[in-house]
């Protein structure tokens, strides 16, 4: 398989991003500090499966900090052209000198680090962390695309309704401060990524946005007619959409984590028991259960682009390969008949 050229307009933006975008959490160090050449080889590998303009999406909250790093790095070692790379940067937490023995953040998360990091979201916090953002990548590269990252697990920590109206002031300062860059020019995308899609749909109503990413919320698992109506109401805007998390953080296709949590097997039995059958079609069609997932998350109109993280440089062929799988409606139709997709999902086997 030679590298995937196929390009899909982000909304209104003007940009052209491939149907795949690669997360970059594991050059942080999620769950396991990665040797150097392996982070190395998986930029490599970026470049060698997907013509440019390749897209990474990354964040200060990513090892804080260290992703970015990995990535400026990387890039200058492989010579890639500026041109040749768009980088989205989720701005709200900065680098902080380490002062225990682990970071604070997200204590038994990330491994390895040498810093801490702190939440910073309102006007002048968010343009701390672009500027640190551009400091970290280092000469020659900048993020292009930014947005506030986690507004819902920000508002989610307020303790009274009050609070959260003051947490929500917040975000709009830090939206007000994004949007200032980019009318001088110096990125060319504002969004929103949230695990809650309401969340991104209140800041929608609030303020401009040029993309929005869905996380652990639109997928072959979980697929609210609520929600699909709200991204149909997107697509009508001109708001592009790109949906990650689509194996719900691995668990669909046989991970132990199911939305960054481990699930019980015994309290969520029907989460295991879902899985099993989903599995058990996939078998039975000779589908692979990644290809499904990745399927089915671009089939709403208005996604066009899904974000994919691995650790493993080997699986980023696959990756790629899974947005160009050819599935049959037959598949789709089993599904719906075994009641593992909504019966009335119209995007597939309508």
């Amino acid at each position: 398989m030679g590298r995937l050229t196929l390009k899909a307009k982000l909304g209104r933006t003007g940009l052209r991003v491939p149907p795949i975008l690669f997360g970059t959490s594991c050059l942080g160090n999620l769950y396991e500090a990665l040797a150097p050449e392996v982070k190395l080889e998986i930029l490599r590998q970026w470049f060698a499966c997907v013509e440019p303009a390749v897209v990474a999406d990354s964040a200060g909250k990513y090892g804080a900090g260290l992703a970015l790093e990995v990535i400026g790095d990387g890039l200058r070692r492989l010579g890639i052209p500026p041109a040749d790379i768009l980088i989205s940067n989720k701005l709200g937490w900065k680098r902080v000198p380490l002062r225990g023995p682990e970071p604070t953040f997200e204590p038994g998360v990330w491994a390895g680090l040498r810093h801490d990091a702190e939440q910073r979201i309102g006007y002048d916090g968010i343009l701390e962390c672009w500027h640190q953002g551009c400091e970290l990548l280092g000469p020659g590269y900048a993020p292009q695309l930014v947005s506030v990252h986690d507004p819902d697990e920000y508002l989610a920590a307020a303790a009274t309704e009050r609070e959260r109206g003051r947490r929500f002031a917040d975000i709009l300062d830090a939206y007000r401060a994004l949007h200032e860059l980019r009318q001088r020019g110096e990125v060319r995308a504002v969004g929103v990524g949230s695990k809650d899609w309401r969340v991104i749909r209140r800041i929608a109503d609030a303020v401009p946005l040029d993309w929005v990413m869905l996380a652990c919320s639109l997928t072959v698992y979980t697929h609210p007619r609520e929600l699909l109506d709200f991204a149909a109401g997107l697509h009508r805007a001109g708001t592009g959409i790109i949906n990650s998390a689509v194996f719900n953080a691995g668990f669909l296709t046989g991970g132990a984590y199911f939305d960054y949590r481990r699930p019980d097997p015994v309290a969520d039995a029907a989460l295991f028991a879902w899985r099993e059958r989903f599995l058990a079609v996939c078998g039975r069609f000779a589908v692979r259960p990644a290809d499904a997932c990745v399927r089915f998350a671009l089939s709403p109109p208005g996604v066009v682009s899904i974000a994919l993280n691995t650790g493993r440089p080997e699986r980023i062929r696959g990756n790629v390969a899974s947005v160009q799988a050819v599935i049959p409606d037959g598949f789709w139709l089993a599904l719906k008949d075994a009641g593992l997709i909504a019966r009335d999902y119209p995007y597939l086997a309508a």
